[in-house]
């Protein structure tokens, strides 16, 4: 048998879970500050609108590298806000795990308010304005109405949160280094593996488990999505 075909070595293991754990805490994370963001851009009207839509974007059209360096300008030791969390919170994101979490959720962060955004314009505002002439609070009219109504929409841009968190490389590598053991995710091992004499068959697993583990989220997302749309239209 191939050597490429061969079971994982222990440190493949540890990039291929500390890559779940990456995307999953990114996605956890960034998802209800993105439906909130989403609900915004799509319903409110405010000064900044359009500033807060460029901000959110951003990430998609900047290359990855400088989103990481302006990460360790902010939220590094000697940055504004990542000083003020080590000195009164004891938390540091630079060059740990965290950090990874960090950098893959502010690059998923655009997918998931796109996602969320497009359902909540596919609502029809006047089942929301007949909520409010009930007297539902405008909380209320989110929880009770809308939520329910984009839920397909918001599984869609977890998928692609965690899809893009798994496949993080640029800002990663900038914000936290590639350190085994404690960030160095997929991408990055499949990085250095290239890089090393005849590694290329340790990469190629790499590649296959990548692959794999996407392909699962996308149908595990169509197979949640399409269950909620039936609840929601109902029989």
């Amino acid at each position: 048998m191939m050597e490429w075909l061969g079971p994982l070595s222990p440190e493949e293991w540890q990039a291929v879970r500390l890559s779940l754990r990456v995307a999953f805490w990114a996605v956890a994370t960034s998802l209800p500050l993105a439906i909130l963001v989403a609900h915004a851009l799509a319903r409110w009207r405010f000064p900044g609108k359009q500033v807060l839509n460029v901000v959110v974007h951003l990430p998609l059209i900047m290359p990855p590298v400088v989103t990481g360096y302006l990460l360790l300008l902010t939220f590094g030791t000697q940055g504004p806000i990542g000083g003020f969390l080590q000195a009164h919170f004891g938390i540091v994101f630079a060059f740990r795990w965290t950090g990874a979490a960090l950098a893959a959720g502010v690059m998923a962060f655009p997918f998931m308010v796109r996602a969320a955004r497009l359902s909540i314009e596919a609502v029809d505002p006047r089942l929301e304005q007949a909520a409010a002439t009930l007297g539902a609070s405008r909380a209320g009219i989110f929880l009770t109405v809308t939520l329910p109504l984009i839920l397909p929409g918001i599984v869609a841009g977890a998928v692609l949160g965690f899809a893009k968190g798994m496949g993080e490389f640029g800002a990663t590598i900038t914000f936290v280094s590639n350190i085994p053991g404690q960030t160095q995710t997929l991408p990055l091992a499949i990085d250095l593996m290239l890089e090393t004499p005849d590694g290329e068959s340790r990469a190629a697993r790499l590649a296959v488990v990548s692959v794999a583990i996407a392909a699962s989220a996308l149908v595990v997302s169509e197979v949640v999505a399409r269950r909620i749309a039936l609840r929601i239209s109902g029989p």
